[in-house]
C-alpha cells in the first residue's frame, strides 16, 4: 500500500503546549522503549496513527509499532533510547536520539535517529523517522 492510498489522520489542535508536547514525546520514548511497555502505544497513539517509516513500510494503527518494539525487546533485552534534542513547532515534535542495546550474542549495537511526530487531540497521529545504520562493530545486524 502506498502513502497515497493511506488516509492521513485529520488535522486537529494538539491539545497541549509546545513544552507539554516535548514532554509527552520524551515520556512516550521512556515508556515505549526504555521501560518496555509496548501497551502504551494504545494510550499514546491514535487508532488511525500513521507510521510513514515503519520497518515493513507505512502502517496504520499502533499495533505495528507495538509488535516491532516487542521484537526489539527480545532481540536487545537492554534496549535503551536517549533523547538528545527536541524541537516543537505547531503540532509537531522533532527529536534526535541515540539507541543502544546488547544482542543475545553479546554484541553491542548503537544507531542514531531523527523522529518527527505529529500530535492531534493529545495523541500521536503521525511519525516519520530516519535512522543511521548500526555502528561498525555491529555489521552483523540485519534489519
Amino acid at each position: 500500500m502506498t502513502i497515497k492510498q493511506l488516509k492521513v489522520p485529520a488535522k486537529a489542535e494538539p491539545g497541549m503546549s509546545l513544552k507539554e508536547m516535548k514532554k509527552f514525546v520524551k515520556d512516550h520514548f521512556e515508556d515505549f522503549v526504555n521501560r518496555k511497555k509496548a501497551e502504551v502505544g494504545l494510550k499514546n497513539m491514535s487508532p488511525n496513527f500513521l507510521d510513514h517509516d515503519e520497518m515493513n513500510g507505512p502502517q496504520v494503527g499502533p499495533e505495528a509499532a507495538m509488535s516491532m518494539m516487542k521484537g526489539m525487546y527480545k532481540m536487545f533485552p537492554d534496549l535503551n533510547v536517549t533523547v538528545v534534542d527536541s524541537i516543537a513547532q505547531d503540532d509537531k515534535v522533532m527529536v534526535r536520539n541515540i539507541w543502544r542495546g546488547t544482542g543475545k550474542n553479546g554484541k553491542k549495537i548503537e544507531f542514531h535517529g531523527f523522529v518527527l511526530w505529529r500530535i492531534a487531540n493529545k495523541k500521536l497521529v503521525e511519525r516519520w523517522a530516519t535512522i543511521t545504520s548500526p555502528s561498525e562493530e555491529d555489521e552483523g545486524w540485519k534489519w
